[in-house]
């Protein structure tokens, strides 16, 4: 069986406190990702901890380098300083995600091998088209057609590998921002990916295994993410592994409140940088919930 993901041989014990900034460079960051970093940031200082940077660059046709230079430029810009990452090196490397993937595999097999995970062959399509399928927070609750599977299907068909949830058991959580969290498996979330059909991992397990190869003791991320942390806290209990701390952050929206996203050109640090506005002053409306319109 492969042995839990953890930090690697010969690795220095991490601090008491370890925090990590993961954003995906598949656009300009806004002022949305500076806040959530920056919350993260000042956490990791208040603990005197080490901050690491992680580039999530696993999707292949949208993260390109440019956007790599632009986050890491625009993140110093900003006022953040991190102490790890793939500008700077350190010890839990290599920081970029594209260079872990043999990580990830050993992952994928050890959960394999506990019969935790199933292959899938289904499409978004289906699932979206299966009548049964009701829907959690933030997609459709898988309705469990291939979980019967257990080997993959022959011919060159496609298929994901999909983490089997313990239907109607309660994930609870403390949330050191929000407080008490509570979600159910098969009504909140359904079985989920951990392995792409295009060979690549999927978020929830890349984002497991690297936290916990790199000692990462909080997570600080934005409060879109909760129902992610009930499925990641799944996996970690399947790795035997200890979960982390979470921070979920307050989202900021727009001036017509739809949350802030890659597409708000006019929000992104680069754009709001190239307008004159400075960092001091940024921090401060986004403390105060507002932003540069």
């Amino acid at each position: 069986m492969s042995q839990n993901p953890g930090p690697p041989a010969g690795a220095p014990t991490p601090p008491r406190y370890r925090g990590r900034l993961a954003p995906s460079p598949t656009g300009y960051l806004h002022l949305g990702h500076a806040r959530t970093f920056w919350t993260a940031h000042e956490r990791a200082r208040q603990n005197g901890g080490v901050l690491i940077l992680r580039n999530e660059d696993l999707d292949r046709t949208r993260c390109r380098p440019e956007f790599v230079a632009a986050m890491i430029e625009d993140l110093r810009w900003f006022g953040l300083d991190w102490q790890e990452g793939p500008d700077c090196g350190g010890p839990f490397g290599p920081y970029h995600q594209s260079e872990r993937i043999n990580s990830y595999r050993a992952t994928l097999e050890h959960l394999r091998a506990g019969n935790r995970i199933y292959p899938c062959t289904c499409s978004r399509k289906d699932i979206q088209a299966a009548v049964s399928a009701p829907h959690g927070d933030d997609e459709p609750v898988y309705p469990g057609t291939c979980r019967g599977r257990t080997v993959p299907p022959a011919g060159g068909t496609q298929y994901s590998w999909r983490f089997r949830v313990p239907e109607g058991q309660g994930i609870e959580f403390h949330d050191q921002h929000l407080g008490p969290q509570r979600f159910v498996a098969g009504r909140d979330f359904g079985d989920f990916v951990v392995w792409r059909p295009d060979d690549v991992p999927a978020y929830q397990l890349a984002c497991v295994a690297d936290d916990a190869a790199m000692g990462i003791t909080e997570v600080v991320r934005g409060a879109d993410l909760l129902v992610s942390t009930a499925r990641q806290l799944l996996l970690y209990r399947a790795l035997k592994l200890p979960p982390p701390a979470f921070f979920h952050c307050d989202l900021l929206a727009d001036e017509t409140g739809r949350r802030l996203a890659k597409r708000h050109d006019s929000l992104s640090l680069r754009t709001l940088r190239q307008r004159g506005e400075t960092p001091s002053l940024l921090r401060q409306l986004q403390i105060a919930g507002s932003f540069a319109k």
